[in-house]
């Protein structure tokens, strides 16, 4: 195993610091989602895919593309890996498990979805929906939330694109409706839909996506002649990172790494402000525009990293958002 480990990690260094820095012109998410496809079969680990993804975008704003599916290949890789996915979590009334209102309803031949997603990432070209459903009340109170996977074109399913978003705007999203969606038993998937599946998606979210836009920036740097010893720190904080996204999305212990992986990666980031002079003009105004897509869910971040410092030190952790 250790050699095996090795030889991966080998595989992706090799490829940030010797693959021809020039990206391909990604004019579309079509045209993102085929490149993205090509680099599967070389590396089949999500970490070094969501680097590689990331090194070979044009733009922030696909950098997060492949890191966003790359974390899907992390959490759900019993999924067909040339499909593109979209989670579908946030409802009117948020994300947070007691928000979901989208109902999973027993039927004769299996299940019925009903319900409405205000917000999905990547929704309009997603072939397959991972919808975050409730099947009821515990004796607690709490949503019993499972985690569904059906086709987008299915009958009672209706995704709307909406508007662009100021900062990354190549990114589409959706929002998504159900109205008596037929749901096989197989497509229901196992375990608890919060805890096995949503829950450490945004820490499984947060490595993947952090770790494509080091390789974006790598790419960057070398095509821009950026210092090498900025080359360099920004390829070994990948590593670190890479090493991070394989531990358990779970464990308050990982989310206390994170927090500092975290922090590492905007020191880094900072460093090389001083540089981008040296960039493209349509790039550093993409830059300028989309570097506010850095500091989404800042607040959801803190909060994972304090609750999880109560938890190690013996203290009840805080409710999580």
């Amino acid at each position: 195993m250790g050699s095996a480990y090795s030889g991966a990690v080998n595989d992706i260094l090799s490829f940030l610091l010797t693959e021809p820095s020039a990206p391909p012109e990604l004019d579309s998410v079509e045209t993102w989602w085929s490149h993205h496809v090509a680099l599967m079969s070389r590396f089949p680990a999500p970490a070094d895919l969501a680097l590689a993804g990331g090194f070979r975008a044009d733009r922030l704003g696909y950098a997060f593309a492949s890191g966003y599916h790359a974390a899907h290949r992390f959490l759900f890789p019993m999924l067909p890996s040339d499909c593109p996915t979209a989670l579908c979590a946030t409802e009117p009334s948020g994300a947070h498990p007691s928000a979901i209102q989208t109902r999973l309803t027993p039927s004769v031949s299996g299940w019925t979805l009903t319900g409405e997603k205000t917000f999905v990432t990547l929704g309009t070209s997603a072939e397959l929906l991972l919808v975050v459903a409730s099947e009821g009340q515990d004796a607690q109170g709490r949503n019993r939330l499972r985690m569904v996977c059906l086709d987008s074109k299915r009958p009672g399913v209706r995704v709307t694109a909406l508007p662009e978003l100021p900062f990354v705007p190549e990114v589409p999203h959706a929002e998504l409706r159900l109205e008596d969606v037929a749901v096989s038993p197989d497509e229901v998937l196992p375990g608890d839909g919060y805890t096995r599946y949503l829950k450490p998606f945004r820490t499984v979210e947060d490595c993947h996506v952090q770790l494509a836009l080091l390789g974006w920036l790598l790419q960057l740097g070398r095509r821009h002649g950026w210092p090498d010893a900025l080359r360099e720190e920004l390829l070994a904080v990948a590593v670190m990172l890479r090493g991070l996204a394989q531990a358990d999305p779970s464990s308050a212990a990982t989310h206390v790494a994170l927090g500092g992986a975290l922090a590492r990666v905007k020191h880094t980031v900072t460093q090389c402000e001083p540089h981008w002079a040296q960039v493209d003009a349509v790039t550093r105004e993409r830059w300028e525009r989309d570097r506010r897509l850095l500091d989404v869910a800042g607040k959801v971040r803190a909060k994972r990293l304090e609750s999880a410092r109560l938890k190690l030190s013996g203290e009840p952790p805080r409710d999580e958002a």
